[in-house]
């Protein structure tokens, strides 16, 4: 089965996807040596900070078991603080709703694995999967040349329909 890992580090998150069943029985918060799922990470070691399903449900800590679960949730994970509207009664205090969650065991379910790093490893991880780079910008030439391409074919089409009627008004003379 394969995993989508965001392995978060000081603010940047890097992406991977693999296909590894080193996960399969782990639970939300345990540490696993990234030796065991990708070679190039080798010293590394990392803490599954979450996790998601194929749904989008979350996977919450504090859900013990595998597959979804019917969990009464106050404000905080897996559920959202409510807005204020105007002219509405107060918030109402200890709110409680009955949400989906996963359980905290991953199994076949989960499709999004959060890890952070714990250890760090011989080589940065910016060196590890590379540098992403931004889709380089046009240079004003190639925008101008581009504009002007789009406007000689309208010039063209707004020239015919007159030429056309240029036609009508000598047959009308006639």
């Amino acid at each position: 089965m394969v995993f989508k890992l965001n392995i978060s580090q000081k603010g940047k998150t890097h992406k991977l996807e693999i296909e590894a069943p080193v996960f399969n029985g782990k639970k939300v918060g345990e540490s696993v040596a990234g030796k065991d799922f990708d070679s190039r990470l080798d010293g590394y070691e990392f803490k599954i900070t979450g996790a998601s399903d194929k749904q989008g449900f979350p996977a919450l800590a504090d859900v013990e078991g595998m597959g979804l679960k019917r969990v009464l949730l106050t404000r905080g994970k897996g559920l959202r603080k409510v807005k204020k509207k105007k002219k509405l009664r107060k918030p109402v205090k200890g709110l409680k709703l009955r949400k989906s969650v996963h359980a905290n065991t991953i199994d076949e379910g989960i499709i999004q694995i959060n890890l952070s790093v714990i250890k760090q490893g011989t080589k940065p991880l910016e060196e590890v999967f590379g540098k992403e780079e931004k889709p380089e910008e046009k240079t004003e030439e190639e925008t101008k040349e581009k504009e002007t391409k789009e406007e000689e074919p309208a010039k063209e089409k707004k020239e015919e329909p007159a030429e056309k009627g240029d036609e009508k008004s000598t047959e009308e003379g006639k």
